[in-house]
């Protein structure tokens, strides 16, 4: 069923970059050529954010940094000599992770402990007893916790980005048997850290005997518009996941410590 957010994530692919202007406006261009735009002033060195195909305040400063040191009217607009430009440039530029993948892997380096830690928990309905118990292990352990259990992902990714979250964990149930963990990626972009922490929940899960864990990367609205690393597990059956809503919760707490930690998972 094309439904409206099919629709509009239909669209937003048809766009390459040079169709169109791209500037800052509101509600923000979202599109392909955006993300392409984003991809290539990261690898020439302009921190224009997370690849995330949203034109805001980040993807606009460096766009306009871009022009001010190539001698272009610096406007903040990526129009049809801005992007010729950008072309004939990133051909020289090589196929590097970009500025913003090389920030959050540096991020990464830094030990902290949970207690320094701020973590949104959502969840998507069918699962409030398995959030609250998650947020009750991450609370003993020292984590700083809200919840949202708003429907719309994009409430819920700007309620993490409100809260200055570093990290964050959904709940979506499922009515088959299913383990997944998703984290964000796109073409030319990777959080690492969701990786990461998808990869420690996953091993953390599997043994619960609900279904096999499956770790893939994908962009989804929470994903993509959270700015921090984020994951999103999909749990099912429903009644599997209530029953064994302790060892859940201990796994995901669990996961997360040695996340914040960097530490093994075992």
């Amino acid at each position: 069923m094309c439904d409206e957010s099919t629709w509009q994530a239909l669209v937003e692919s048809s766009w390459a970059l040079g169709d169109r202007p791209l500037l800052l406006r509101s509600p923000n261009l979202r599109g392909d050529d955006v993300g392409e735009l984003q991809r290539r002033l990261s690898r020439l060195g302009f921190d224009a954010g997370r690849v995330d195909g949203i034109f805001g305040p980040d993807t606009h400063r460096a766009l306009s940094d871009f022009q001010h040191n190539c001698g272009l009217t610096a406007d903040g607009v990526c129009g049809v000599e801005t992007a010729r430009l950008l072309e004939r440039l990133s051909r020289q530029s090589g196929d590097g992770p970009g500025v913003a993948t090389v920030r959050e892997l540096e991020s990464l380096r830094v030990a902290r402990t949970l207690g320094d830690c701020r973590v949104l928990v959502g969840q998507y309905g069918g699962l409030g007893g398995v959030a609250r118990q998650v947020i009750r292990q991450l609370r003993g352990r020292g984590a700083h916790v809200i919840h949202s259990d708003d429907l719309d992902a994009s409430r819920q990714a700007g309620a993490a980005n409100r809260f200055d979250a570093d990290v964050y964990v959904g709940l979506e149930a499922a009515t088959e048997p299913t383990v997944s963990i998703a984290y964000y990626r796109t073409e030319g972009f990777e959080s690492s850290g969701g990786r990461e922490l998808a990869g420690l929940l996953a091993g953390r899960l599997e043994p619960l005997g609900i279904a096999r864990a499956v770790v893939a990367g994908m962009r989804l609205p929470v994903l993509r518009e959270t700015r921090m690393p984020a994951v999103l597990c999909t749990l099912g059956p429903v009644r599997a996941a209530v029953d064994q809503a302790p060892a859940i919760a201990d796994a995901a707490a669990t996961a997360v410590e040695c996340w914040v930690q960097r530490l093994p998972s075992t």
